[in-house]
């Protein structure tokens, strides 16, 4: 068991969530950065699917009732056990029993992520143990003094001794054009490449809420409701754009402009960026062509 001494402004246990039940109007949800949820499970030898924690801004504290394997992930942050600074961050490290690890707030980035060998161990609901902030499915958000349970480790080695760090980048993020890219008028389609838009404070796993140039219109009837995926780029009437993240509705009832290309570098890559971006940080598009 791991006890939480202090959950930090969020924590919730995540893997790759609950995909396949859309037709029954719930979202996949998962880890908002999946690589680096992926990650900090290799560093201590679990599955790529075995549930971590995602801390929000760090400030997360937790005690160990018995020697751990631990790894950290994602937003770059002080990693402290007891009150020690050690090489925490993607690389792999023993907790011994009783010992406190401390996440400090990250350099950069939002997310961070801690894989413990043998997986955080919640109850599975509809195939997964992700925390679902949208339809409160999953363990709920954690809180101070709550016990979590620590699955047995298999009997593969920790593969690697560390990972070499992820390098940060100002590249604009490519999109995809979205199904109503035909209801915003050339200066909206213009106005999302050649400006950069504000991350907002209101954003969480749902979805990135963005300032800057407001995306103007050509139709303005109603829309119905219709499908929406990870990473689509929707515009509620104010014209200030909205990334959907791993928490997503499955139906909205706004235009979707375009939709972020998750695999321009690598895997979830560019969707991963835009989970990490904090508020008050700029982020910049372009079209794919």
């Amino acid at each position: 068991m791991i006890e939480i001494v202090h959950p930090g402004p969020m924590c919730t246990v995540q893997d790759h969530g609950r995909p396949g039940w859309a037709h029954l109007g719930v979202g996949a949800s998962g880890a908002a950065d999946r690589a680096a949820h992926d990650l900090a499970n290799r560093l201590v030898g679990n599955p790529p699917d075995a549930a971590t924690l995602e801390c929000t801004f760090g400030g997360v504290r937790l005690r160990f009732e018995q020697a751990s394997y631990v790894a950290v992930a994602g937003a770059p942050c002080p990693v402290t056990v007891e009150g020690r600074v050690v090489a925490g961050h993607q690389h792999p490290m023993a907790v011994p029993a009783g010992a406190v690890l401390t996440l400090g707030p990250p350099t950069s980035g939002l997310r961070s992520y801690i894989a413990i060998r043998g997986g955080v161990a919640t109850e599975m609901v509809m195939g997964s143990r992700s925390t679902d902030l949208l339809s409160g499915l999953g363990h709920p958000p954690l809180q101070a003094g709550e016990l979590l349970e620590i699955g047995s480790p298999g009997n593969d080695d920790v593969p690697v001794e560390f990972a070499p760090v992820r390098p940060t980048t100002d590249t604009a993020i490519s999109l995809w054009p979205g199904p109503r890219r035909d209801w915003f008028t050339d200066a909206a389609h213009r106005a999302l490449e050649d400006t950069a838009y504000t991350v907002l404070p209101t954003s969480n796993r749902i979805g990135t809420r963005l300032d800057g140039v407001p995306l103007e219109r050509r139709v303005h009837q109603e829309l119905p409701s219709e499908g929406i995926v990870h990473g689509a780029v929707q515009v509620p009437n104010d014209g200030r754009p909205l990334i959907f993240l791993a928490d997503h509705p499955v139906t909205g009832g706004y235009p979707v402009i375009a939709v972020v290309d998750p695999a321009d570098l690598t895997l979830v890559a560019h969707i991963g960026r835009v989970a990490q971006a904090r508020p008050g940080e700029p982020l910049r598009f372009r079209w794919r062509r």
